[in-house]
């Protein structure tokens, strides 16, 4: 473990809101466009309304799926959604400080509602947790960290210098 991770320091309610709001931005914004294409092709057919709203109820599933597809995607592998990555910060394992496997990124996402209840107690929590941990951070033992900058590898650093000079 390196120094930067033996002691990192938690990202607060207002990061973890914008982050969750580009998310949400990014999430919305390809199941509208998908739908919107989908609804031109289908306004060239004749369809009766029951196939419509048997279509919509499909749509509705898979707008869903693709909603959690994106976070358990994301926080199993980087630990970083893009709006995480725009604001720098990670979801980890609370112990290891290591990606979340495809299972805890999965029941993460399962009990997230857990901390809109009631009144968003739940993600109050974040204001008073030493480690800023919500009720569904807390059930997966899970954190969110600010992640270390990336940094270029030495190759490149020196390629640049190279040039410079």
């Amino acid at each position: 473990m390196s120094a930067e991770s033996a002691s990192p320091t938690y990202a607060g309610l207002a990061t973890r809101t914008l982050a969750f709001a580009v998310d949400a931005l990014v999430i919305n914004a390809v199941a509208w466009f998908v739908g919107v294409v989908v609804a031109l092709g289908l306004s060239l057919l004749t369809i009766p309304d029951e196939v419509v709203i048997a279509l919509a109820a499909i749509g509705a599933g898979i707008a869903l799926l693709w909603t959690a597809g994106y976070f358990v995607f994301f926080w199993s592998g980087t630990g970083q959604t893009l709006g995480d990555r725009l604001f720098g910060i990670t979801v980890r394992d609370g112990v290891t400080l290591e990606a979340l496997s495809l299972r805890r990124a999965a029941l993460r996402l399962l009990v997230l509602p857990l901390s809109a209840l009631p009144l968003c107690a739940g993600f109050l929590m974040i204001l008073v947790d030493r480690r800023r941990r919500a009720l569904h951070d807390r059930i997966v033992r899970s954190v969110v960290v600010y992640a270390p900058p990336a940094r270029a590898p030495r190759v490149a650093r020196s390629a640049v210098r190279e040039r410079v000079a």
